[in-house]
């Protein structure tokens, strides 16, 4: 795997959905990788190439990384950050490379180690994103999720930097439905 490392919302966007697959932040919705098949088809929908079909061992390894990526967006201080980003970066990566690409420009690639596991690609993926995130960013782009009662956490990778929900399209739609109900119910009692 080569891992771009202009391209951070790439890994800081597989770190956000990885993190909010847990049963942690889904509650009624349960464990939204519950068998290799479930993270084969998450990798897919990332573009993570996959060399091998995911087993058990993979899954369980990915579960353990997804703590280690909550605890790094959970972080205090930006250096606390770097250091946890930082050390997924190392699990598979090697020394950054410049390569010539289609468009003629020579971009920085981090390749992974020849042979490297799934979860150690996937670890570096999400570390090089994540210390590309807080370069450009910030350290204040990560947060937890505005919803109340979620405990999703996200990269807020938008230009505007103005995101507040770890699933807009979940816990945002949800916020957004319940404002409406109550100003139904607020103007039904007014007429």
């Amino acid at each position: 795997m080569n891992i771009s490392i202009t391209d951070y919302v790439v890994g800081a966007a597989v770190a956000t959905d990885l993190v909010n697959t847990s049963p942690t932040v889904r509650a009624a919705a349960g464990e939204a990788l519950p068998d290799p098949d479930a993270l084969a088809a998450f990798l897919s929908e990332h573009g993570v190439r996959l060399d091998a079909r995911p087993d058990e061992d993979a899954l369980r390894q990915v579960h353990l990384l997804r703590r280690e990526v909550r605890a790094i967006l959970e972080t205090e201080t930006e250096e606390q950050a770097v250091a946890g980003a930082t050390i997924l970066a190392g699990h598979a990566g090697q020394a950054p490379v410049l390569r010539r690409e289609a468009d003629g420009g020579w971009h920085w690639h981090v390749p992974t180690a020849p042979g490297a596991s799934l979860v150690a690609e996937l670890a570096a993926l999400i570390g090089i994103g994540l210390l590309g995130a807080i370069r450009a960013l910030g350290h204040g782009r990560f947060r937890p999720c505005a919803a109340p009662g979620c405990r999703g956490v996200f990269v807020d990778t938008s230009r505007a930097g103005r995101r507040a929900y770890c699933m807009p399209d979940v816990c945002g739609n949800r916020v957004n439905v319940a404002v409406h109900r109550a100003r139904q119910r607020a103007g039904s009692v007014t007429r």
